[in-house]
């Protein structure tokens, strides 16, 4: 999984204020590369793929990886380039992909998620203690079946304390842009590595105007702070509601 340094951080991120933007995306792909995007020793994608992944040129990729290739970050061989972090490894986390059960059974399903920094539903604001209008993260999730229907839906909100205690959350912010594509899979695992215990409590009901039902999820840590709220709608006709939840053993 995802080795740090204490001094990788820092070099990068202190050149990338203000300089050129392959140093900015130098530091985009470290952030990548110390939250487990990449784990250590993995080969990196092609430049080509960079170049899209961050909207930049290959040039522009290739001076990035330049930077974090002399700062012994990421190193070059005859099979590409690959992750090359240093210290101690951090522990596997267990896999609780986010937001849980929002993926459809259907094979055939499309999902799209969108990122937005952005004021969200009243009733999440209310939860999370909110000012009106006061925007925070928000995370958007469709998936539609072949003939373009609504399978499941989900908007989740996340609270001010998450966004504190979470670097990865955090950094979202000045890319949440609402665009398609982005992904917050990893969420739980973030929190997780932030020393954060998380309680799951959802609570689910059925609409009276038809056949879909309603999770309303909220995530709390082990202080009882709300961390966020999700509510999940799913078509009860096409598709069954499955959870899956993976515990550690105990050591």
């Amino acid at each position: 999984m995802a080795r740090t340094t204490p001094h990788d951080r820092p070099r990068t991120r202190a050149r990338a204020e203000g300089g050129p933007l392959y140093w900015k995306v130098a530091a985009r792909l470290l952030d990548e590369l110390r939250d487990g995007t990449i784990p250590p020793g993995e080969r990196l994608p092609a430049e080509r793929q960079l170049a899209v992944h961050f909207g930049v040129s290959r040039e522009t990729v290739r001076q990035a990886l330049e930077v974090l290739r002399r700062d012994g970050l990421v190193a070059t061989d005859r099979r590409g380039s690959h992750a090359a972090l240093t210290g101690p490894p951090v522990a596997a986390p267990v896999r609780l992909t986010f937001p849980v059960g929002a993926r459809s059974g259907d094979p055939d399903a499309c999902d799209r998620t969108a990122v937005a920094w952005e004021t969200p539903p009243p009733e999440h604001a209310a939860a999370l203690g909110l000012a009106a209008h006061r925007p925070t993260l928000v995370h958007h999730y469709r998936s539609t079946a072949a003939d373009g229907s609504d399978l499941r839906t989900a908007v989740t909100s996340f609270s001010p304390v998450a966004l504190a205690e979470v670097a990865e959350l955090a950094r979202y912010r000045d890319r949440a842009d609402g665009s398609d594509g982005a992904q917050l899979r990893r969420a739980y695992d973030w929190m997780r590595r932030a020393g954060l215990t998380l309680h799951h409590r959802d609570s689910i009901t059925r609409l009276p105007d038809g056949p879909s039902v309603r999770v309303t999820r909220r995530v709390r840590d082990q202080y009882a702070r709300l961390l966020e709220i999700t509510d999940l709608l799913v078509d009860a006709r096409q598709d069954a509601l499955v959870y899956e939840f993976t515990l550690p053993a105990a050591v």
